[in-house]
């Protein structure tokens, strides 16, 4: 039987994205994403929920994320959950959750505008998006 772990996320980037190099050199850029849904209580009262995400890019997309985003801006994610298993410091186990991302496209039209004309197309799973105006904020 065949299986799936795939995620698609849009949300607002939460921290400036961090780069980093494993042993390797390859390229591994982390940011936080901010997915929020509203809703309407049985009293009427209008909520949001935000959940956070942790993203993690890779090679190109790590570098290309690295270089254009930045915290505030809309952002669509594709990818997978991978969950990793961790101590803390205190010897504590930990468990957190994260999105590998295999395609982020820029949503803000400052992040388009900002982008090298070649960045246009899709290189390596990098893509960038025209806005979308009819997206809710």
């Amino acid at each position: 039987m065949a299986s799936l772990n795939k995620v698609m996320l849009i949300g607002n980037v939460g921290t400036d994205p961090e780069m980093r190099f494993t042993p390797n050199g390859n390229p591994v850029t982390s940011f936080r994403l901010a997915a929020s849904r509203f809703y309407t209580t049985s009293s009427g009262e209008r909520r949001q929920e935000t959940d956070w995400f942790t993203i993690i890019t890779w090679n190109k997309l790590a570098e290309t994320s690295n270089q254009f985003l930045s915290k505030g801006q809309k952002v669509y994610v594709e990818g997978r959950l991978r969950l990793r298993n961790w101590e803390g410091r205190d010897g504590q186990k930990r468990v957190s959750v994260e999105v590998i991302a295999n395609q982020v496209l820029f949503l803000d039209k400052q992040a388009v505008a900002s982008l090298p004309e070649d960045e246009g197309a899709e290189v390596d799973s990098v893509a960038i998006a025209e806005p979308d105006d009819s997206l809710p904020d």
